[in-house]
């Protein structure tokens, strides 16, 4: 089978989703795995979607990328229980409820060391991964990280990036839960822990694989 490179959006503590997208890809050691952030909050199930990562890990090249969910997630277990109140409006309570209960104490240290791996953004020969949004004009090394995780294709269409690669980012929930396509940019967070999907799509060929949060193959 020839080598995969296969983008997830964001998943939200939607592990049966999850699953079942895992089980249709059926994932290879050559393939590489690019999932593009905000794996807690909002789902139910958020500890056992980022134990089901650290696994998967193992089982093929897994790139992840930081979503501003899981930034909230990791500064809060790095001491700044300041913004526990504003996470947890945000859809950390449900982040909680999945670990019991969460102060830095409680947090497994391999959970923290996940978070801490993940990439403000990737890049290929003809490709480049963010989880939300990018300047045009400037290159991915010199990007904000208040633009590159929490900005919405909703603020502002970018347009195509200086390096004439194809942009594949999440955050901006597609309530339709169908793929947004610019030409230079496919937004694939497609509302997996509302009523939406949560998507799959394999780089080069474009074919896509969905799952409800039900665990239901569209």
């Amino acid at each position: 089978m020839p080598q995969r490179t296969i983008a997830i959006s964001d998943i939200h503590g939607c592990l049966a989703a999850l699953d079942k997208i895992l089980e249709a890809i059926d994932p290879q050691p050559e393939d590489t795995l690019i999932t593009l952030g905000d794996y807690c909050d909002r789902g139910p199930h958020s500890r056992e979607v980022i134990r089901r990562l650290i696994d998967l890990s193992q089982a093929c090249r897994l790139v992840p990328l930081l979503g501003n969910h899981d930034e909230m997630m990791l500064e809060i277990c790095h001491g700044k229980m300041a913004l526990l109140g504003y996470w947890l409006l945000f859809g950390g309570d449900a982040t909680v409820r999945s670990y019991g209960g969460l102060t830095p104490d409680k947090m497994p240290g391999q959970h923290v060391e996940f978070f801490e791996s993940c990439l403000d953004f990737h890049e290929t020969d003809r490709h480049f991964f963010v989880h939300g949004n990018y300047l045009p004009d400037r290159p991915l090394q010199g990007q904000p990280r208040e633009v590159l995780l929490w900005e919405s294709l909703k603020v502002r269409h970018p347009g195509p990036h200086e390096n004439g690669k194809l942009a594949i980012v999440g955050h901006t929930s597609q309530k339709d839960g169908e793929i947004l396509d610019l030409g230079y940019l496919k937004c694939i967070d497609t509302y997996c822990y509302g009523d939406g999907w949560l998507t799959a799509m394999e780089i080069e060929t474009g074919q896509v694989w969905q799952a409800n949060k039900q665990g239901r193959r569209r």
